[in-house]
């Protein structure tokens, strides 16, 4: 989402709070999944035991948010499409994720212009998942 010429003052990481924020939103998202009906689908795509999924999408997100490549630094390229081709992903399951994102960082308190840039580049990326005919 950010690129090397951003200060790394202004990258969605550190607006987010760097990595409390970071971690904060993904925990948020996460218990969102388990607690909301409307996310079940999703939620059943993950195996029981959350922890895991929780790491790895703190590890991507801090990276991909313009803070530490902690995930790239642990695992290499995150290659994410082919990592979730195992996943059948439409329309609904990518609107369900995007709206269990946007509902974390609401709840997070996400400031609108920063939550909106961040639904944006959210939405590229789940779309580019997306595997299976709607």
């Amino acid at each position: 989402m950010s690129t090397a010429q951003e200060n790394p003052a202004e990258t969605p990481y550190a607006l987010l709070g760097g990595d409390a924020g970071v971690r904060g939103l993904v925990d948020r998202f996460y218990d969102l999944m388990e607690e909301i009906p409307e996310y079940h689908g999703i939620r059943k795509l993950h195996p029981q035991d959350l922890s895991t999924s929780r790491e790895k999408l703190y590890l991507f997100l801090s990276g991909w948010l313009g803070g530490p490549p902690l995930y790239i630094e642990k695992y290499g390229h995150p290659m994410l499409r082919a990592r979730h081709l195992p996943f059948p992903i439409g329309i609904d399951e990518r609107d369900a994720w995007l709206a269990c994102m946007l509902q974390a960082m609401e709840d997070k308190g996400i400031d609108e212009p920063l939550r909106l840039a961040m639904l944006k580049a959210f939405h590229g990326t789940a779309d580019w998942m997306r595997n299976k005919p709607d």
